[in-house]
């Protein structure tokens, strides 16, 4: 039996594949310190005879070397970002800390890292779509919304010197857009939570900006199924990918599907949000669109649900959370 370390077991990417590493006969032990993953997500397994589970930070050292003493491999999720509603020095301590602690453990237990990046490092370039070899372009250092983007590069850094310096085999995982069962209900699980909690609730959905800004979002089963790839295949070792739906959608046009989904027969009701009203001079990216053919070629992955069959399935899921 193939034993998996997952960090944020309790999030929603997290919480997800444990589920279906179960399913498909592993071991899985489990870190969360439920600063945002919840206890809920992971009931279904507590009691499963193929899962431990560590309630812990990844910051501490001693935790990740204890928990990961028999795994092959280590996937690391546990983040902390959106420092346009928070705090730019926890994602930026979290996030590094948390990463070299990882890999420290892999350097001793001998693990397989593979590494849960983001999106937001390619940050600002205009050329469309993102490949694995596209430039990374952010903004000012005095912006603190960059400072997700650069914790995830400095951390993808870091693991690729390990590998050099340390011999530790290491994955690059850059996801797009993950929306599904068990997502955060607010702006850390991304628009589409905000929106659907507005929709139940019949409130004015916040658009930031203009709402033209352009996403791709893409369904969790597809997200795991990536993952799992990545993780199973030898050949990704020492990669970079994109995980992801290249389909490209506005975010005002995904309040709108979303909305029509839940209240057919009534118009959307939109609040528009200049980007001037948040702290640290928010600066938004206009577009941001994965290219997947390395990904398709190398880890034969496709994604296989669109947004019309995965958000009722979402919108179902979350109308247990609305009073």
């Amino acid at each position: 039996m193939k034993t998996v370390l997952i960090t944020g077991v309790a999030g929603f990417i997290g919480s997800n594949l444990a589920n279906e590493l179960l399913n498909r006969h592993y071991k899985v032990i489990g870190i969360d310190n439920f600063s945002q993953g919840f206890k809920r997500n992971i009931e279904n397994l507590l009691g499963h005879s193929a899962f431990e589970f560590y309630e812990g930070d990844v910051r501490d050292q001693d935790l990740i070397l204890k928990a990961s003493k028999d795994a092959g491999s280590i996937i690391h999720l546990a983040a902390y970002k959106i420092p346009r509603y928070g705090n730019s020095m926890a994602t930026l301590q979290i996030n590094t800390k948390g990463t070299e602690n990882i890999l420290e453990a892999a350097k001793v237990n001998k693990c397989k890292v593979v590494f849960a990046s983001t999106s937001d490092v390619y940050g600002k370039n205009p050329k469309l779509p993102f490949s694995e070899e596209s430039d990374l372009l952010l903004g000012q250092t005095s912006i603190k919304r960059w400072a997700y983007a650069i914790s995830k590069i400095y951390d993808e850094h870091l693991c690729f010197a390990y590998q050099e310096e340390h011999g530790v085999p290491s994955v690059i995982l850059r996801y797009f857009g993950g929306y599904g069962p068990n997502q955060n209900l607010t702006w850390w699980g991304g628009p589409q939570s905000v929106f659907i909690d507005c929709a139940l609730r019949k409130k004015p959905m916040p658009i930031h900006g203009d709402g033209k800004q352009t996403r791709s979002f893409t369904y969790i089963p597809d997200l795991v199924e990536g993952t799992i790839a990545a993780t199973e295949n030898e050949n990704a070792v020492g990669q970079v990918f994109n995980i992801g739906n290249q389909r490209e959608i506005a975010i005002i046009e995904l309040a709108k599907m979303i909305w029509k989904m839940i209240n057919p027969n009534d118009e959307p009701l939109f609040e528009f949000i200049s980007y001037q009203s948040f702290s640290g001079r928010y600066e938004d990216v206009p577009r941001r669109i994965p290219d997947i053919n390395k990904t398709k070629k190398l880890l034969n992955f496709h994604p296989k649900i669109e947004l019309e069959e995965g958000m009722p399935i979402t919108i179902e899921w979350q109308k247990r959370f609305t009073e």
